[in-house]
């Protein structure tokens, strides 16, 4: 749990690193990816890994990175940003549903958890309810957050089914099926783009931290901890990043909503883990 907490915290500080950019969507998703790409090609081994298991990897970060950004930074024409932290919310239920899915089963407590895991987001955000989303709005932040939810999941599961993989010898695979969707996007979309020095050195963090050095350890993290708490985990990044913008960007927050958030983050994760006495772990 360990290695999604400190995850939580990177990208709880790219929330106010983004903002401002002002970039073209489809760029700062390649752009992203492609860094994050260069940093762990050099890890990239195929001993030992089939074609299939390749091809799979490939379309797992595909879909959990190259879907999920191209969808996530396109909301933002149509929404705005406080609206679309509201509807990441689903994330949770996503992962939940998902994994009882693959399983063919359903897990009350870890359903209950990703719930409350909503809540404590909702918390936040009880005095911004959104108003003017568009539908194409909030059907892109559900494509979004399904495509980061059944990437989490599926990885799960490959790493289950061939756990002799080692995860930073096949991670750069996930890279790029991610880069490759977003930059045949990106050159769809015709257009040229311009980078001042505080623009390259905002890039070159989300790229090599965010998401290179994130996305590895959320999903190795989401091996070593229960689908209920991978749920609850998954909108904990929503609280630190009002907690980093209120002490670190000097941005205004609601203190109250912000612990009772905290609380039910907390607690979400708690009843994931079995830590109340007479629970176990789901």
């Amino acid at each position: 749990m360990y290695y999604l907490l400190l995850t939580s915290l990177l990208w709880a500080f790219s929330f106010g690193l983004i903002r401002g950019l002002g970039l073209d969507g489809t760029f700062l998703s390649a752009a992203r990816l492609g860094i994050a790409l260069l940093v762990f090609l050099p890890f990239l081994r195929f001993r030992g890994v089939t074609l299939r298991t390749a091809l799979a990897l490939t379309g797992i970060g595909a879909v959990q990175f190259g879907v999920m950004y191209l969808a996530y930074n396109e909301s933002f024409r149509l929404l705005q940003a406080h609206e679309v932290a509201l509807f990441t919310l689903t994330t949770p239920i996503f992962v939940t549903l998902l994994a009882d899915a693959f399983d063919r089963t359903v897990r009350l407590r870890a359903l209950l958890a990703a719930v409350l895991a909503v809540f404590g987001g909702v918390a936040l955000y009880l005095k911004a309810a959104p108003t003017a989303a568009t539908l194409t709005g909030v059907v892109l932040v559900q494509v979004s957050n399904l495509a980061f939810a059944l990437g989490q999941v599926l990885y799960r599961r490959l790493r289950t089914n061939h756990p002799a993989l080692n995860d930073r010898a096949v991670f750069g695979l996930l890279y790029v099926g991610g880069f490759v969707l977003a930059l045949g996007a990106f050159c769809f979309r015709d257009i040229s783009v311009s980078l001042n020095t505080h623009q390259l050195w905002v890039i070159a963090y989300l790229g090599v931290i965010a998401s290179g050095a994130g996305f590895f350890l959320w999903n190795l993290g989401a091996l070593r901890v229960s689908a209920g708490t991978l749920a609850a985990m998954n909108n904990l990044k929503i609280p630190l990043a009002v907690a980093v913008s209120l002490l670190v960007f000097r941005e205004s927050a609601d203190w109250p909503r912000l612990l009772l958030s905290a609380t039910c983050m907390f607690l979400a994760i708690a009843i994931a883990e079995g830590w109340f006495e007479g629970t176990q772990k789901i």
